[in-house]
């Protein structure tokens, strides 16, 4: 009886789990210190910079308190443009292609240069297609503002708990809050147009419930991140980034 291949869903995850871990240890630090730290009851929250440790694309992360208009279309046009094209999403997609050849996650593609660059292509289309699902046409549908708002105050598991609650809820165009449909249904569909050019084989729905969670999954770990990385720039990096 044939085998199941593999994929990269568990390698992914564990590293989804790593991520996290590190990151909430970091912050955990770093919130440890600041409370040890007499500070004033208000305090500016530190600004959001461009990039997370001078790589990493932070564009969509807006500072707490602070109180932007609406995105046009052409804007959260260029958002997800800016997050599908950057330099870093190459080097990270590579990354994901690299894993899923090693793993042979997918027979069809074969090994070798060749079959490199089909699992290249494949994981890049993935991320260009969830980002624009989820940044653009979702939001434009559900009158929603794609960026994350920082809480930037309070414990360390109430920021915690604030940022992996915006996978779920969201700021609306017009100032309110409401489901995240942007999130949840935004790359539910970027998982299921993957299917389109996947080969058939792999197109159930199995395979499509795990490209949508680990997606879902990676936004909630970069939340925490963009939530706590002023505060680890600032204390533990100097503002060096």
């Amino acid at each position: 009886m044939a085998q199941p291949a593999k994929t990269p869903i568990r390698s992914i995850t564990a590293g989804v789990m790593a991520l996290l871990l590190l990151c909430c240890g970091t912050a955990r630090a770093v919130q440890q210190t600041t409370d040890q730290t007499p500070s004033p009851p208000i305090a500016p929250a530190p600004p959001q910079p461009k990039r997370i440790l001078g790589i990493i694309p932070n564009y969509r992360s807006v500072s707490a308190n602070t109180n932007l208009p609406p995105l046009s279309f052409r804007e959260k046009m260029v958002l997800a443009t800016q997050d599908s094209f950057d330099y870093s999403s190459f080097i990270f997609v590579g990354m994901l292609a690299g894993a899923g050849l090693a793993q042979h996650s997918y027979p069809e593609f074969q090994r070798g240069a060749a079959g490199y660059a089909r699992y290249y292509w494949h994981s890049f289309a993935d991320q260009v297609v969830g980002n624009y699902s989820s940044e653009v046409i979702v939001p434009a549908i559900a009158r929603e503002d794609p960026r994350y708002y920082t809480l930037g105050h309070g414990g360390f598991f109430v920021r915690t708990g604030y940022a992996t609650s915006r996978l779920f809820i969201t700021k609306t165009n017009s100032g309110g809050r409401h489901f995240n449909f942007s999130e949840i249904a935004g790359n539910g569909i970027g998982a299921g147009l993957s299917n389109l050019y996947y080969p058939g084989r792999e197109r159930t729905w199995t395979k499509t419930q795990q490209k949508w969670v680990t997606q879902v999954a990676l936004d909630g770990v970069f939340n925490v991140f963009k939530e706590f990385w002023p505060d680890i720039n600032q204390r533990v990096f100097r503002k060096h980034y």
